[in-house]
C-alpha cells in the first residue's frame, strides 16, 4: 500500500470579492441573490448556515454548488466538514473551535481550498499556515451584522502580517464600499462581505461595486 503524501494541485487563486451566504430557508431566494453576485464578479463563495436543518443545508449546498460550478466559483462550506464532503464542495472554511485544518485536511485531500478563521491572532494564522491552510481571515474590521461576538482588528495588523504569512489574507467583519479599499490597501487579499452585499436592492451592482477595487 502506497503511504506517500498526497501532492497538492497548484492553488487556486484566492483574490477579490468573497461572498458569504446570508442564512435563507427558501433555497430559490438564496439561489438567485449568489447568482447576482457571481453575476458581479465575486470570486469565491462560502455557504454558511447555522440555523437550517441538515436536510435544508444539504439541499442549499447542493444547489450553490451547481451554480457556482456553472460560474466556475469555488464553494465552500462554512464548519462543516461532512457536509462539505457529502456535497463534494470546493473547500471548507473553519473557526477557531472547528476541527483543526489538518484533520480537515486529512479528510478532504489536498485538492480542496481550505480557510481558517484567526480573528486578531497572527499566531493562529501562522499556525493555520503550517497546519496547510489555504488562507487565513482576520476580522472583523468594523462592527459586523452578521455576527456579534467579534473582535476587533486593525489595518496595521494586516501590515505586519503580510511581512509573516505567505499565503493570501481574507478580510472580514462590517466591510463596506465606502471602507473596503482601506481593507485591501492594508495587505488583503480578498474581503469577505455577506450584509452588505446581500441586504442591497441590488446584489449584482453591489458586487460589481466590490469587485472593481481589485
Amino acid at each position: 500500500m502506497n503511504s506517500a503524501p498526497l501532492t497538492k494541485n497548484p492553488p487556486i487563486p484566492i483574490r477579490g470579492l468573497y461572498a458569504v451566504t446570508p442564512e435563507l430557508p427558501d433555497t430559490d431566494e438564496l439561489v438567485a441573490k449568489v447568482r447576482q453576485a457571481l453575476e458581479g464578479g465575486a470570486k469565491l463563495v462560502q455557504y454558511r448556515s447555522k440555523s437550517n436543518n441538515r436536510s435544508l443545508q444539504s439541499k442549499q449546498a447542493e444547489s450553490l454548488l451547481q451554480l457556482c460550478k456553472a460560474y466556475r466559483v469555488p464553494l465552500l462550506i462554512n464548519d462543516y466538514c461532512d457536509l462539505a464532503l457529502e456535497v463534494e464542495a470546493d473547500g471548507l472554511h473553519l473557526g477557531m473551535d472547528d476541527m483543526p485544518i489538518f484533520a480537515a485536511r486529512k479528510r478532504l485531500g489536498h485538492d480542496k481550498i481550505i480557510g481558517a478563521s484567526c480573528y486578531n491572532d497572527l499566531n493562529l494564522a501562522l499556525e493555520a499556515e503550517k497546519q496547510g491552510a489555504d488562507y487565513v481571515a482576520f476580522g472583523a474590521f468594523f462592527p459586523s451584522l452578521t455576527k456579534s461576538n467579534t473582535v476587533s482588528v486593525s489595518m496595521d495588523l494586516i501590515r505586519y502580517a503580510r511581512q509573516q504569512i505567505a499565503i493570501p489574507i481574507i478580510g472580514i467583519g462590517g466591510i463596506r464600499p465606502n471602507t473596503a479599499a482601506s481593507v485591501i490597501a492594508s495587505g488583503c487579499d480578498a474581503i469577505a462581505v455577506c450584509d452588505s452585499l446581500f441586504a442591497t436592492a441590488s446584489v449584482k451592482t453591489q458586487a460589481a461595486h466590490f469587485a472593481r477595487l481589485f
